[in-house]
């Protein structure tokens, strides 16, 4: 089966993302930056930002990277969400989140990304580690 790759901005805002707030400043095969400023939107009933948002940004954060990697790397598809694991280490309710991947693994089949997650002072608030499995883009 030949392999189609796909053309898109990875750093175009798309979805959840766009609703969020979350842009993308850098986005490579290497690894992602981006970030999100935050407000009442995000929070949880109790005034801080809700674990969701961090699994949300998580997930698109390693789903970009990985992607990137597959076309530069020339195998081509996309990458899907397996797994996501996000540990949440401090809590916080305003400023701007600071988001970074870098690669743990990427292979033929499935990638590992790791995603942290930063406040304006550069204190760690959340940690991932999202699994995807490589796929075929359907021609067309």
């Amino acid at each position: 089966m030949e392999e189609t790759s796909i053309a898109i901005d990875p750093t175009e805002a798309r979805g959840l993302d766009r609703l969020l707030g979350f842009t993308v400043t850098h986005a490579d095969g290497e690894g992602l930056r981006g970030t999100l400023e935050l407000s009442e939107i995000h929070h949880q009933p109790f005034g801080i930002t809700h674990g969701g948002v961090y699994c949300a940004l998580a997930e698109s954060a390693a789903s970009i990277s990985a992607f990137c990697w597959l076309q530069e790397s020339g195998l081509g598809g996309t990458a899907v969400g397996a797994n996501n694991s996000t540990d949440f280490l401090r809590s916080v309710s305003s400023g701007t989140l600071s988001v970074s991947t870098s690669p743990i693994h990427r292979g033929r089949r499935q990638q590992l990304w790791q995603v942290d997650i930063t406040d304006q002072t550069g204190r760690l608030v959340a940690q991932s580690r999202v699994r995807l499995q490589n796929i075929e883009t359907p021609a067309g």
